[in-house]
């Protein structure tokens, strides 16, 4: 199996430096590293280029111009340019966890996608992180949110993987900055709906399809552990008209969007 990390990033070449330092620092590194730029700026491309330099990996950088929030379709641009046959997905402001890759690799299972969680840093420690370049995260340290998610424990992994949060609206529930995927999978629901733009669901809607179409959802639980540097958030303003697109596809069991990875992949 071939694994691949798709780091998504905007303009927070700070956050992308911290992030690819903690990749560098994996037990199991990737068979690639794709990063998905939303139209990111100089500074950004410059820390990209740093680690193309010295990865041990090839690190593959798919850019667009900035038209605002297309987190969607960059990543659709990114899984289609991967030439791996699993992907690990998270965004440029996750710090990982030595085992991250290794975890995901470990738990991956034919036909099946994975949710696995985030640990959030508050905004004292996040820029403690920014000023010592440190990537060490200490789980006691007070500033550290989801105390007992920090914690990996491998023998709980087949206990929780298919009933945690599993049901009603947490069906749907998934953390794009921590998830996981076959890329033939995501290719036969057309991936990520382009439909949906500006901040807000596309990663459900996404989950939506894919349960549609048959296959499992997994919860990685005490493991892939991922922290999440603090941030502003993106604004909400399409927040409504993607909801109405997510609920029709739990409504007519939508398998397949009209608008989505099968663009790039043609063009291959």
């Amino acid at each position: 199996m071939k694994i691949a990390l798709l780091i998504s990033t905007y303009n927070w070449p700070e956050a992308i430096d911290l992030c690819l330092k903690s990749v560098m620092n994996q037990v199991i590194l990737p068979d690639e590293i794709v990063i998905a730029d939303d139209g990111s700026k100089e500074p950004t491309l410059a820390v990209i280029q740093h680690y193309q330099q010295i990865s041990k990996v090839p690190i593959i950088h798919v850019w667009h111009e900035d038209n605002g929030f297309q987190v969607g379709k960059i990543r659709n641009k990114a899984i289609a340019k991967s030439t791996a046959d699993y992907i690990v997905q998270i965004d440029g402001d996750m710090l990982l966890h030595p085992y991250f890759i290794s975890d995901h690799k470990a738990f991956a299972k034919p036909n099946s996608f994975v949710r696995a969680s985030r640990i959030y840093l508050n905004d004292s420690i996040t820029l403690e992180k920014f000023e010592s370049k440190d990537i060490q995260i200490n789980r006691f340290d007070k500033r550290v949110s989801n105390f007992f998610s920090a914690f990996r424990a491998p023998l709980f992994w087949g206990l929780l993987a298919s009933n945690y949060k599993m049901k009603g609206a947490e069906r749907w529930e998934i953390h794009g900055c921590n998830m996981a995927y076959w890329k033939a999978n995501i290719i036969q629901v057309n991936g990520y709906n382009e439909e949906m733009v500006g901040w807000g669901l596309e990663d459900k809607e996404l989950v939506v399809r894919l349960l549609n179409s048959g296959f499992e959802k997994r919860f990685l639980k005490f493991g892939g552990i991922a922290f999440h540097l603090n941030h502003t958030y993106n604004s909400r303003d399409n927040y409504n008209i993607n909801e109405v697109i997510f609920q029709e596809s739990i409504q007519q069991n939508v398998k397949y969007c009209n608008l989505g990875i099968a663009q790039y992949l043609i063009k291959e």
